[in-house]
């Protein structure tokens, strides 16, 4: 009888984790992710993959040097998230796989509170965990329900919206569960999906047919299909939640529905010919909705701006001094206020990146906005910035 071969590390031991980064167009984000993900491996033996979607980009030269142990794929072409994923994930060798945006920031506990959870039940198949935006703000789509023609039309029409904790109307997100407590759920966000590589493979991978958003949804459904349990655990990480795509865009809008009438035709043939008009009229509906936002909230932005010659500052640093210094901020304090708003700097050579996220899960309100300082660049990463 032949015995199954497993893959191992330079050092003859078994790997752990594999992680897979789609990136375009983000270098100083990426470098971020990449720099919480070395730190997070820390006593975990894993290898990192990172699929360049822009052969023209020139961040993979600032990168390269910075990250050699990890591997590099250039794609020619921007061949969208899922067939990008995929050609790394066949390289995988790890017994887990972790799907991960290249605008997030991780934390050991995001690996090694779902790697026991894995190896403590058998059915799991893939992990989603706790996002919170850049300035701490919880992401709902940490935890889905399954988008059924019913929940669709829900969330579509903004039923969903007006009775959140419904189990009833707002199935969509999940509100109604405790997002600090670990749940079976039936999504899993693609910016962080933590799956058993043989099912991962096994399932065939994120589709194809899926360009861009959607392939999530139907790579959770699969998995559940073959058998598995999709689960939610209360770990926070920071995901900057895709600062390229503007969600109140028209673009964005019908590029999510026409992926959800991709995931109708495959998994509910027998509604497509149904959702098509809604959905239709879905679209309509949520980008009036979005233009009305933006009449109503012309300064929603305001919160996230690092321009350092206004407002009140926050430096936590080592070196508060320094580190104020070279970005030109005159007046702050080195301590957290009790009360009132301020820019908060965060220095990435003074904490580490598991103290970062603590620290904007922590003090996360309104009025409050994080940055971080990036010691290796000179430069501020804020939630709002141009990605380059």
């Amino acid at each position: 009888m032949q015995r199954k071969m497993t893959a191992v590390d330079s050092t003859g031991e078994a790997i752990d984790i594999s992680v897979v980064i789609v990136s375009y167009r983000v270098k100083y984000f990426l470098e971020q992710t990449l720099l919480s993900v070395r730190e997070a491996l820390k006593g975990l033996r894993g290898e990192v993959f990172v699929v360049d979607n822009d052969q023209c980009d020139y961040s993979l030269s600032f990168l390269r040097e910075r990250f050699p142990e990890v591997k590099f794929i250039v794609n020619e072409r921007n061949e969208g998230f899922a067939r990008a994923n995929n050609r790394a994930i066949a390289q995988a060798r790890g017994r887990y796989t972790l799907i991960l945006n290249p605008d997030t920031i991780i934390t050991h506990k995001c690996l090694a509170e779902p790697l026991e959870w894995m190896r403590t039940h058998s059915r799991c198949g893939a992990i989603g965990v706790h996002m919170i935006d850049g300035n701490g703000v919880f992401l709902p789509e940490s935890k889905r329900a399954f988008p059924t023609p019913w929940v669709s039309f829900c969330k579509i029409f903004g039923l969903s919206s007006l009775m959140p904790r419904s189990r009833w109307f707002a199935r969509y997100h999940l509100r109604y569960l405790d997002e600090r407590e670990a749940h079976r759920i039936d999504i899993l966000a693609g910016a962080y999906m933590f799956c058993r590589t043989s099912l991962l493979k096994s399932v065939g991978g994120f589709d194809e047919d899926f360009f861009m958003y959607g392939e999530d949804i139907d790579l959770s459904y699969r998995m559940a299909k073959a058998g598995y349990d999709n689960w939610y655990l209360p770990v926070d990480m920071v995901h900057y939640k895709g600062e390229s795509t503007k969600k109140d865009s028209m673009r964005y809008v019908r590029v999510f529905y026409d992926a959800m009438l991709i995931f109708y035709r495959k998994h509910f043939p027998g509604y497509s010919a149904l959702l098509y008009p809604l959905v239709k009229a879905g679209v309509g509906v949520r980008a009036g909705m979005a233009r009305l936002r933006r009449m109503l909230r012309p300064n929603a932005n305001a919160r996230s701006n690092a321009d350092t010659s206004r407002g009140q500052w926050v430096v936590l640093a080592a070196n508060a001094p320094a580190v104020a210094a070279k970005c030109g901020i005159a007046r702050y304090a080195t301590a957290m206020p009790a009360c009132g708003a301020a820019n908060v700097l965060i220095d990435n050579s003074s904490h580490s990146y598991g103290e970062i996220v603590e620290l904007i899960a922590r003090y996360s309100r309104p009025g409050i906005s994080f940055h971080i300082y990036s010691a290796q660049n000179g430069i501020i990463i804020s939630p709002k910035m141009q990605q380059s």
